[in-house]
């Protein structure tokens, strides 16, 4: 808004008349955000009204207004997109490491992907013929030769199955699409973990890509892979051979719910546990471990 004045153009951010500016400043309650959006600039935060929100979102998508701007924070929640979008800085400060850290990169591609609006248009839904879209991007720089190289330069995708391959195993077993080891490894042959393996056998720590070293590596990741279901007690190895479901295994598949968080149902529930307890053991289920948190909301 300063450098909007010392140009002697305050408000060429507004492109609506204050009559039809009215209505959505009266829903606004806080004294800077009233007074921005006067000049057609605005903001966005977590703590903000929903009236607020709904407002801004209101006036941004129609064009009366040209610029937002908003926290990190609010990445995943906002639904706008413009023209051009500006991401100032790639780090937030963490208390815990007592210092910057990094926005995870999903989080800054949820940001530049907010640049989906062709410039000049009315609308979000308004297409405008041979428009672009702009993000710039803020870093430190010595990062910018890893974010330019993130951006422009295409990145392998491997496989993780091995990491998750217990609950699958044990579905397949549940389902009896998997009845004995030798299933088991004919299964994975089936699967982008098996088409990686041989493509780049590094990173999966493989001293070869002949059949036979394939082959061994896939035995030796189903051998141990039936030990952890068979000492959970998912599942049952018959004549070291033939696999069976046991009643854990078929409860977790049933729920989705991973054979570790089950086996620690089993063997921490009793009838004498009190709520305080149940609180506690359903709290370490393994599966809130995926679930992402908002920074300095660890604890």
């Amino acid at each position: 808004l300063t450098f909007a004045a010392s140009d002697g153009a305050p408000r060429r951010f507004l492109q609506c008349a204050e009559e039809d500016l009215a209505p959505f400043v009266a829903r606004v309650r806080e004294p800077a955000l009233k007074h921005a959006v006067a000049f057609g600039v605005a903001f966005l935060h977590d703590g903000m009204m929903p009236a607020e929100r709904e407002a801004v979102e209101a006036l941004f998508s129609s064009g009366a207004i040209q610029v937002v701007v908003c926290t990190a924070s609010l990445a995943w929640g906002l639904t706008l997109s413009s023209s051009l979008v500006i991401i100032m800085g790639t780090q937030y400060y963490d208390g815990s490491n007592m210092g910057g850290a990094d926005y995870p990169v999903t989080d800054l591609l949820q940001m530049m992907g907010r640049a989906t609006r062709p410039p000049g248009s009315g609308s979000i839904g308004e297409a405008v013929s041979g428009g672009s879209c702009t993000c710039v991007l803020m870093c430190h720089a010595p990062r910018k030769e890893y974010y330019k190289k993130f951006l422009f330069e295409p990145f392998p995708v491997e496989s993780h199955l091995d990491h998750f391959i217990a609950d699958h195993l044990s579905a397949e077993v549940v389902t009896r699409t998997i009845e004995n080891k030798q299933d088991a490894v004919d299964y994975l042959t089936w699967t982008f973990y098996y088409r990686r393996m041989s493509q780049n056998p590094n990173y999966y720590n493989l001293t070869g890509v002949s059949h036979r070293h394939l082959s061994d590596h896939l035995s030796d990741l189903v051998e141990s892979t039936v030990a952890d279901l068979s000492e959970a007690k998912a599942l049952a190895v018959e004549d070291d051979m033939d696999l069976s479901p046991l009643n854990l295994g078929m409860i977790a598949a049933y729920y989705y719910i991973s054979y570790n968080t089950i086996e620690l149902f089993s063997s921490s529930l009793t009838a004498k546990t009190k709520m305080k307890g149940l609180l506690e053991i359903l709290c370490s289920a393994s599966e809130f471990d995926v679930l992402p948190m908002r920074p300095n909301e660890e604890e």
